[in-house]
């Protein structure tokens, strides 16, 4: 490949871009809301003595939310828009290769969705300037944020060069992005809601006569059903959200508990590896004791994830752009009807 045929697709491509007025708006407009969120983040984790870690994490997660449902829009149509208004073809017809060009618009589309990650560096750097937030986290996070968005933008290119119809191609955009972030959480619970195993639940009640407690042998037992998400954690590792949240470092308080969102979902996501009890005991007559374990001891003692899922998306996305290159190299062998060539 032609680094430098790749730079003028990129800087074509940026360009014709720059220069819509709903651009700017759309940047504008993300900027305003990363001020309201970043403002009850702060109002949110006042309470905390370093609020920097909470209010950090919730910009980073906004800022994904925000590039997974704009990145479709700017992908989405970036081949076969092209193709409708007739400049596709004259890009083929020069010394660009079929690669070059699927490469180049592929970095613009990245490029775009950065644009969201640049606006909210100075909220971040707010953030981090209130205490508490590790160079780690920052630095883990960031990155894989940057990840995420160009998985999107690839699988929005992609199928902008598979499908033939910009609506079209924009809406399955939408949908493959949708199965990646609400569509694994959706499984995961009517899935591991289904599939459930009786747990028995036994009781023994004590008795106060004064200052004496009286016990007896006798327990009172009764059978229920608990969800086994243990069984369907694993659907969860290719969620854009859950990827983010795992992969990043967790910073634990004093207590063991985490400080900011990425350990939160970290922990609710390891804490469904585990397999319900089937023998629950609650006994008034013994010491009373805390059998639940903290956030750390939860992420100590459960397997990560985030590798995986991002593996996932990586084939996903490679697979998707190999469809597209054979759908858009020339000359070609056949075209779905009525596709426009010049």
């Amino acid at each position: 490949m032609n680094l430098q045929r790749i730079g003028t697709i990129v800087r074509l491509e940026l360009i014709q871009r720059m220069r819509s007025v709903a651009w700017y708006v759309l940047l504008g407009v993300f900027a305003l809301l990363l001020v309201g969120v970043t403002a009850l983040a702060f109002l949110v984790f006042g309470s905390v003595e370093d609020r920097g870690p909470g209010v950090y994490s919730t910009v980073v997660f906004i800022t994904l939310l925000l590039a997974v449902l704009v990145s479709p829009t700017l992908s989405g149509n970036s081949i076969n828009g092209d193709r409708d208004a007739a400049t596709l073809a004259p890009v083929q017809v020069t010394a660009a290769t079929t690669g070059e060009i699927l490469t180049g618009k592929f970095l613009a589309a990245w490029g775009t969705g950065l644009a969201f990650a640049v606006v909210a560096v100075p909220f971040l750097v707010i953030a981090t300037l209130a205490g508490g937030v590790s160079g780690w986290t920052v630095l883990v996070s960031f990155v894989v944020l940057i990840i995420e968005i160009g998985v999107i933008s690839a699988i929005g290119v992609a199928l902008s060069g598979i499908l033939a119809r910009p609506l079209f191609s924009v809406a399955t955009t939408y949908l493959v992005v949708a199965a990646l972030t609400v569509g694994t959480l959706i499984v995961f619970l009517l899935v591991g809601a289904s599939i459930r195993t009786e747990v028995t639940y036994s009781h023994r009640i004590a008795t106060y006569e004064g200052n004496q407690v009286e016990c007896t042998d006798e327990w009172n037992s009764y059978t229920s059903e608990a969800p086994r998400f243990d069984t369907v954690w694993w659907v969860l590792a290719a969620n854009p959200f859950v990827i983010l949240a795992d992969a990043t470092p967790t910073q634990f308080d004093a207590n063991g508990n985490a400080v900011d969102l990425f350990g939160q979902a970290k922990v609710g996501v390891r804490s469904a590896q585990r397999a319900p009890e089937t023998e629950v005991r609650y006994d008034e007559c013994a010491p009373q004791q805390n059998d639940y374990d903290t956030a750390e001891e939860i992420i100590a003692t459960s397997t990560p994830s985030w590798f995986v899922g991002l593996g996932v998306q990586l084939v996903l996305a490679g697979g998707l752009m190999g469809w597209a290159y054979a759908r858009t190299r020339t000359p070609a062998r056949s075209l779905p009807p009525g596709t426009r060539i010049a």
